[in-house]
């Protein structure tokens, strides 16, 4: 993927099926076409008539069942499984998940894709009450909320327990009998139901993941759903009916593969669309386009044939080289770029050449790319960017937590390009990304999360909200009226642990 050569991270996928024989096989395979949302560990937790069993570990999914034993005792038809990418918690086993809990009246399996806005306080007083948290992931504070609920049955337990912790969340939850999965009243992670020919349902991440195991799909989980499924067959409650869609517009520019559908809008074709209103927008003068490898060549595809240019393949991506995960120096880290990514002199050298790439976090990688190319022999090298800079963290389960880094939040455009050393800069528009993705939700920025990219964030930030109010300039502040008192009037951590959900 490109998004700056993977600078920045989404937390993770999830994956479900009921009701196949070989169910651990499956989410394998499933879990396989999601690992792209996360590479740091992988686990899968099988339902055998009851009894819940679990294997996990850190690494890729193949390094983590890199014997056929490994899926063989995960006995049963149902399971569930998960695929990480750190962003709330540290890294280590006890964070992998799904996570088991052993109860007198009957074992549960946890996964969660997302982050909660008000997880510190939730913790300091569920802490303060007497639990015990096995991890530091913000996913187990949903299981101890349930547990304590005094509802009456598993449901209303759920439906509490989500009306009590706030931000972005897709959850998937095995208990004895059933497979559930809910989503958070703003959908900004995608989760889709799905249905096999044996009868078979899963839930998943992403589409793509359905059609790796050959699953038709049955229907997208809204923000704000429940779906529950059992021997029965699904069934979908809401859980609260406070809810607007606002799906992170990440998904549509770097995180979703390009053959996933999200809400009937295909990714690749949403790409391409942001590199056909990018080429009206911001045209380049030039021999030809080059897309940076992967997730940008959609948008490449759709800026040449708008601007009728030839579409080359000028950089190529080593598919092979691991992830670095210890890059302690810039050297380092530019060197784990250069690894990654090569230049192709025959096809750019004395050529004008117009860059595709979704999306500039420090610049660093940009700034490479742009050195890679020139050394290579184009004469000229024009950026575009098929997203609007990026200049505020994201606190719903991305990897982009403060704005120190982010480079659009310091300089402008003019600025960065002469960082970059590219003979021109141009990033796509709100509105043409908007127009492009087409989701057409009644919703603001029609459905979409772009907070991102102009600060304007669908929730409270709750634990996060001293810290980036900090963070806002005067003209923020005027621009953005919510965030417009001081920090020091700011009066968080005022949350319970339950609260009613009628």
């Amino acid at each position: 993927m490109s998004a700056e050569l993977e600078d920045i991270h989404e937390e993770c996928g999830i994956f479900g099926v009921w009701g196949h024989p070989d169910a651990a096989r499956l989410t394998y395979f499933g879990l396989h076409a999601l690992q792209h949302r996360g590479q740091e560990g992988a686990g899968i937790v099988s339902n055998d008539g009851g009894h819940l069993i679990g294997h996990r570990g850190l690494g890729l999914l193949t390094q983590v069942f890199h014997d056929e034993k490994d899926i063989e005792k995960l006995r049963g038809d149902r399971a569930i499984g998960h695929v990480r990418y750190a962003t709330a918690g540290s890294g280590g086993l006890d964070n992998i998940q799904p996570f088991v809990f052993r109860f007198h009246d009957g074992d549960m399996a946890l996964c969660h894709n997302g982050n909660l806005t008000n997880c510190q306080s939730l913790r300091r007083a569920l802490e303060d009450d007497g639990a015990i948290f096995h991890s530091n992931s913000d996913t187990e504070v949903l299981m101890h909320l349930i547990r304590r609920s005094v509802r009456g049955t598993f449901v209303d337990k759920l439906k509490e327990a989500l009306n009590t912790v706030h931000g972005g969340f897709a959850y998937l939850i095995m208990t004895e009998h059933e497979m559930v999965g809910a989503l958070d009243p703003n959908g900004f992670r995608p989760l889709s139901l799905g249905r096999m020919k044996n009868g078979a349902y899963v839930l998943a991440s992403e589409t793509c993941a359905l059609d790796v195991v050959g699953a038709e799909l049955v229907r997208n989980i809204r923000p704000g759903e429940i779906v529950i499924v059992n021997d029965d067959g699904y069934r979908v409650v809401q859980y609260t009916g406070l809810t607007q869609l606002s799906i992170c517009s990440m998904e549509f520019i770097y995180f979703a593969r390009p053959d996933s559908d999200i809400y009937g809008v295909n990714v690749h074709t949403a790409r391409k669309r942001m590199g056909a209103r990018l080429a009206q927008e911001a045209p380049a003068d030039a021999d030809m386009v080059i897309g940076v490898p992967n997730s940008s060549l959609s948008a490449a595809s759709g800026y040449a044939e708008t601007i009728g240019l030839p579409n080359e393949m000028g950089l190529i991506k080593n598919q092979y080289i691991a992830r670095t995960f210890i890059q302690p120096t810039q050297e380092l880290r530019e060197q784990g770029v250069r690894m990654k990514l090569s230049a192709v002199r025959s096809v750019v050298k004395g050529k004008r050449v117009v860059v595709l790439d979704d999306s500039i976090v420090r610049g660093t990688t940009s700034k490479y790319i742009v050195s890679l190319l020139r050394e290579a022999g184009a004469a000229e090298v024009h950026m575009r960017i098929s997203s609007p800079p990026l200049k505020y963290p994201c606190f719903y389960g991305i990897d982009i937590s403060t704005t120190k880094e982010l480079i659009a939040a310091k300089k402008s455009v003019d600025e960065i390009r002469d960082y970059i050393g590219a003979d021109s800069l141009a990033f796509l528009s709100l509105d043409g990304l908007i127009e492009s993705i087409g989701l057409n939700a009644d919703a603001p920025y029609g459905g979409l999360c772009v907070a991102y990219f102009n600060g304007d964030y669908p929730t409270t930030l709750d634990d996060y909200e001293p810290a980036f109010l900090a963070s806002l300039t005067e003209e923020d502040r005027q621009r953005l009226p919510r965030f417009a008192r001081d920090v020091s009037e700011y009066n968080g951590n005022e949350y319970q642990v339950t609260t009613d959900f009628e």
